[in-house]
């Protein structure tokens, strides 16, 4: 007799539980789908803590966690039921002593380290969910939407909550419904960045705690010293290193319907039309993107506009208001999307798009209500669950790896023309072909020891 993992067995289950709910609603699928689903974590502190308590709520069981800081370990050892959770430090240790035992993986890390830990488990056959942005570099995006593909049973979810929500259908539904004519512009910004950037590299050095796993936390990116209060637990978002700045923290939130509603496949050009400065170790303190996407799906070609952070001084970089709100006195808000099209324009309020809407409000008003056209969700992190169980096919779990990676990769574009300095230009590949130089810093070689354990595309 064949021998098999746990989480093959469940998988397995909930397969034919699935098959056979019509004629044994009650018996077969009961087998599987009630059966616990254990998980791991790569972090348990800050935005993990949102997994942790998504997945404990859903009756999930831990099994081991990584976290390289032990004040943080109650994040799972604080909970009911996971008190004798294995956890550890170091990513790897996980992966090796845990791997057979695991069926979902939860990585919510600063960006540096999404990559690895990622590719192991869908390489592994481990379901995977990746807070945004989904990678560090337009390369390792690329990679993991390969993955995906080649691992048919995985299901995956990057973290851009807003994907679930109601707004951006809407939004789909105004455009499908006529509101606006073909899309030609989508201008987006920001009110981000709210840590330290523009700044260069801090001097000197600081003891580095007990608690403490600076090697894990340095991952795969140069190694440097330890200074307390500048990277870790926060600050790093604005290191060229480890975070992706402003563009990494919200573009997969701020710009999630642009993709959701365009299906645009990679940019044909990237250029940054304004920077505060030049990237040094840090993100400059402000700037504007400017991209191109070719005619796809019978959709017009467009261009998109990403704004963030304050011009020297001190304003926000932003779009000018348009006539439609400014003749009623109304004033852009202070992070949002305006789309222009050829017959109308769409004001869409907040991160998430939580508040799209005609402008002006004559407009609004005329057109009313568009024919609801898409079905909703029942959550972000119930969609990855329920595929998960085998509930629903692995597509349920709607930002998986194949709409999120050439997404954060179309993001990390924007940060890479930044620190080239000029326009780049695509293939329909997602290859950049106007300086091939440039596509070495599309990707970055893993400091030794710290790249994927497997890794199958």
């Amino acid at each position: 007799m064949s021998k098999i993992t746990r989480r093959q067995f469940v998988k397995r289950s909930a397969a034919v539980g699935a098959a056979c709910s019509i004629g044994f609603p009650s018996l077969l699928r009961a087998r599987g789908l009630n059966e616990k689903l254990q998980v791991g974590f790569i972090a348990v502190g800050g935005r993990a803590g949102a997994h942790t308590g998504a997945a404990h709520g859903e009756g999930l069981q831990c099994v081991a966690f990584a976290e390289v800081d032990k004040t943080r370990w109650g994040g799972v050892h604080g909970k009911k039921g996971w008190e004798k959770a294995k956890g550890y430090t170091d990513w790897r240790r996980g992966f090796e002593n845990h791997a057979k035992e695991l069926d979902v993986v939860f990585v919510a890390t600063p960006d540096h380290t999404h990559f690895a830990p990622t590719m192991t488990a869908v390489s592994m056959g481990i379901h995977c969910y990746t807070e945004k942005p989904l990678t560090w570099s337009v390369r390792e995006a690329q990679l993991l939407a390969a993955a995906y593909a080649k691992n048919t049973k995985v299901v995956t979810q990057m973290g851009n909550q807003g994907h679930a929500g109601n707004g951006w259908r809407l939004a789909y539904e105004y455009v499908k419904g006529g509101a606006v004519g073909d899309i030609k512009e989508f201008h987006t910004w920001t009110n981000r960045p709210v840590w330290p950037q523009g700044g260069d590299r801090p001097q000197g050095s600081d003891p580095i705690p007990a608690t403490l796993d600076w090697d894990a936390w340095i991952g795969p990116a140069p190694m440097r010293p330890y200074k307390k209060d500048v990277y870790h637990s926060f600050k790093w978002r604005g290191f060229v290193d480890f975070g992706s700045g402003a563009l990494g923290d919200m573009a997969c939130h701020t710009t999630d319907g642009i993709y959701s509603i365009m299906k645009p496949g990679y940019a044909a050009t990237a250029e940054p039309i304004v920077m505060t400065g030049p990237v040094k170790d840090q993100w400059p303190a402000g700037m504007v993107i400017k991209s191109t996407y070719r005619a796809k799906g019978g959709l017009p070609g467009f261009t998109t506009y990403w704004y963030e952070g304050n011009k020297k001084d001190g304003s926000p970089f932003m779009p000018e208001t348009p006539e439609e709100l400014s003749s009623e006195g109304r004033k852009l808000p202070r992070t949002g999307n305006l789309i222009i099209g050829t017959k109308g324009k769409m004001l869409v309020i907040g991160d998430y798009w939580n508040t799209p809407m005609l402008i002006p409000e004559a407009k609004r008003k005329d057109f009313g209500r568009p024919k609801t056209l898409l079905e909703r969700s029942p959550g972000h992190h119930k969609e990855f669950f329920m595929a998960c169980k085998g509930e629903k096919p692995r597509e349920f779990s709607q930002s998986n790896f194949s709409y999120s990676g050439p997404m954060a990769a179309n993001i990390q574009l924007g940060n890479l023309c930044a620190r080239a300095g000029k326009k780049l230009k695509l293939n329909k590949a997602g290859k950049i072909v106007s300086d091939p130089k440039i596509n070495d810093l599309a990707w970055r070689e893993p400091r030794n020891g710290w790249g994927p354990m497997e890794m199958k595309i």
